[in-house]
């Protein structure tokens, strides 16, 4: 099964294409305007061993919403484009993730039914220039267009 897909999105505010090979070797070319949010995505894509390319414009001169919120969104129609049918899918996962101080919890069910549980309560507002907000409404879209129930809890950090 080929589990490739492009998709392409233009609003008023940004435009964003996304290519995905989701049986790649975490070879990721990410240029969204906003550097955390490219980090965190190469991050996916090497961890996962995910094929990434994301280009994005957006009207981050005004702020990161727009195109954070649209990456998002863009990525979960991707990913769900990719998935096919999800015939032959382990439908459920898991991680408990440790990264220095930060212990962080995540599961994901690929039900076709869309919900984010989010409980990050990040000690901070910002990350460098990233308003840590911003995960969240990232995360929602991504569930919301993946069509998949989402956990997400920091435990620790």
């Amino acid at each position: 099964m080929d589990r490739r897909a492009e998709v392409s999105r233009e609003t008023k505010e940004t435009s964003i294409t996304i290519r995905l090979n989701l049986d790649g070797s975490g070879q990721h070319k990410i240029s969204t305007g906003v550097p955390f949010l490219d980090h965190m995505l190469a991050q996916v894509a090497v961890h996962g061993l995910f094929d990434l390319s994301i280009l994005a414009q957006g009207d981050t001169h005004v702020d990161d919403h727009h195109t954070v919120e649209d990456v998002g969104i863009v990525l979960g129609q991707t990913l769900r484009k990719a998935l096919g049918d999800g015939k032959g899918l382990a439908r459920y996962g898991c991680i408990t993730l440790p990264m220095d101080d930060a212990l962080v919890m995540v599961a994901l069910d690929l039900s076709g039914r869309p919900y984010l549980g989010y409980d990050c309560r990040l000690p901070q507002p910002m990350i460098g220039q990233f308003d840590v907000q911003l995960l969240e409404e990232f995360l929602r879209a991504l569930s919301n267009h993946a069509l998949m129930t989402l956990h997400v809890r920091l435990v620790a950090g």
